[in-house]
């Protein structure tokens, strides 16, 4: 089946080598054996689908860390090492999502496609997982290589945004009914990282998944996105911390906790986005976030952006700026050890609240008033990173309080001028939701960037310096590029795909679902 992999370059192949266990080594770097696989095989390669889909240690950095955790404004970089923080794409990276795509998760899901029942809870499984990968690399390049995505065959055609978008939401309910039909309660069992096979779990996990993707069209097709959301609320979201998906990680091989590895890097620090909105609203989630600078005992951030020259100040350095939280890695004294066993967050129930105020706002029926699901989202989050004294919660909740300034080396000024008491007009309101969802699923910056290009919030700040031509000065890159050795190995079918992207392949073009 080497046929399939023509989109992500013959590199690629040895860096499939990364996996779990010697089992998902071997179904990886042996595409001959996936021929082979059968009913037996399908739980280590379901194990491995999900390890990948999340992005594992040996990936984060390069697919995640430098690309979208930094254009959602979760950190910005402390270091003159890389410059993609300043918008300047490296290209030799760009084929890294597509490895952890069509190399390290479509095979496994493709196998049991061709293996499962597809009314079964393990087709149904692998359907959902799909999804979730796929919305990944179509929400950063745009069209992509879909619907033949991982068959022998010599040309791999790009599909156009919209008719991916189609497909995810007819898999997400055909998934859901396959399971409430299937008459069981447990798939994969301890092989499924996230859930244990608990089928219940799964369905909720589909749903909001639905809901989100119901969101991101929001703009471009809203009846359709209506229709799919409100299908999603009636079958049953995620509503408490206990639904949250949390993928289990392991020393074993490179799949441990992405974040804790460039964590312990120290590499980038909290954004000044960030400590405007948690400073000015005395946000008691940030300690769990974040960590004071080592050298300082003080939160203190990075903008986005910054040149070599403020980046050389003392004051940016890593041991003068806040690092990602504890959860992630821990400061010895003379090191950062990194937390490789902490499980990582796929998705947060909070965040089905904060999707459901924003259809309730849209007039959509989503179970419940605008406000009363937003002040829900923030209680479920307060909860989800450890904050359970009722009084504090409610205090924020009715918080007038402003975000603030900063005080990073930029100078910059409070970034939004939105308190999070919830306000009377709809486009506050949604920008108050906007925000307070960005907060709540940190550090997940794929979803992060991905929901700021398509709402807007929350505000940013502008990147002090853009080193890229088609960036100008106070823009906010939209998209990833192609990688150009794509135009090597599978150049025609590229040119289609830069046709159906609708604009020319660079940062700047708005993706299918991203409009005014």
């Amino acid at each position: 089946m080497k046929k399939q992999f023509r989109y992500i370059l013959p590199l690629v192949m040895a860096a499939a080598l990364n996996g779990c266990t010697k089992n998902f080594d071997e179904l990886n770097t042996n595409p001959g054996t996936l021929t082979e696989a059968g009913l037996r095989e399908m739980p280590f390669m379901f194990s491995k689908a999900q390890s990948a889909a999340a992005v594992n240690q040996g990936y984060y950095q390069t697919t995640q860390n430098l690309y979208a955790d930094l254009y959602a404004q979760y950190f910005a970089l402390n270091t003159t090492s890389f410059q993609t923080d300043r918008y300047l794409i490296n290209d030799g990276w760009l084929p890294r999502p597509g490895i952890v795509t069509y190399v390290q998760t479509v095979p496994q899901l493709r196998t049991i496609f061709e293996n499962a029942q597809p009314a079964s809870g393990e087709y149904a499984l692998a359907e959902i997982m799909w999804v979730y990968v796929f919305h990944h690399m179509t929400d950063y390049f745009g069209p992509v290589p879909y619907f033949d995505a991982g068959k022998a065959q010599d040309v791999i055609a790009y599909d156009a945004q919209d008719k991916i978008y189609d497909d995810f939401f007819k898999r997400l309910d055909h998934a859901v009914k396959a399971l409430q039909q299937a008459g069981v309660s447990n798939v994969f069992g301890n092989y499924d990282l996230i859930y244990g096979g608990d089928v219940q779990q799964w369905i909720r996990f589909a749903n909001t998944l639905r809901l989100r993707l119901a969101l991101r069209i929001s703009r471009v097709q809203p009846d359709r996105a209506k229709q799919e959301a409100e299908a999603a609320v009636a079958a049953g979201v995620m509503t408490d911390i206990t639904h949250t998906a949390k993928l289990k990680r392991s020393l074993s091989g490179n799949d441990g906790n992405g974040l804790a590895r460039v964590a312990s890097y120290n590499e980038f620090s909290m954004s000044s986005t960030m400590l405007s909105y948690l400073k000015g609203y005395n946000d008691p989630r940030m300690n769990k976030m974040y960590q004071p600078a080592v050298g300082n005992g003080a939160f203190r951030s990075v903008r986005n952006g910054s040149p070599a020259v403020a980046l050389n100040n003392p004051l940016n350095q890593a041991d003068q700026t806040s690092n990602a939280g504890t959860y992630w890695a821990t400061w010895n004294g003379t090191a950062w050890l990194p937390l490789l066993e902490a499980s990582q967050t796929v998705l947060y129930a909070a965040e089905a609240y904060f999707l459901r105020a924003e259809g309730a706002v849209n007039g959509w029926n989503m179970g419940g008033a605008a406000q009363a699901l937003y002040e829900k989202g923030i209680e479920t989050s307060m909860q989800q990173w450890g904050v359970t004294d009722a009084a504090v919660i409610n205090a924020y909740k009715q918080s007038a309080a402003l975000p603030a300034a900063p005080g990073d080396v930029a100078n910059s000024p409070a970034v939004a001028d939105i308190p999070v008491k919830f306000g009377t007009a709809a486009n506050v309101q949604r920008q108050q939701i906007g925000t307070q969802k960005w907060i709540a699923i940190y550090p997940d910056g794929m979803e992060g960037w991905a929901e700021f290009r398509r709402s807007g919030y929350p505000k940013m700040y502008p990147v002090l310096q853009s080193d890229n031509a088609d960036l100008p000065a106070g823009a906010f890159i939209k998209r990833l590029p192609y990688p150009s050795a794509e135009a090597t190995t599978n150049g025609a079918e590229l040119k289609k795909g830069i046709q159906l992207l609708g604009g020319p392949d660079n940062a700047a073009t708005r993706l299918w679902w991203d409009v005014e």
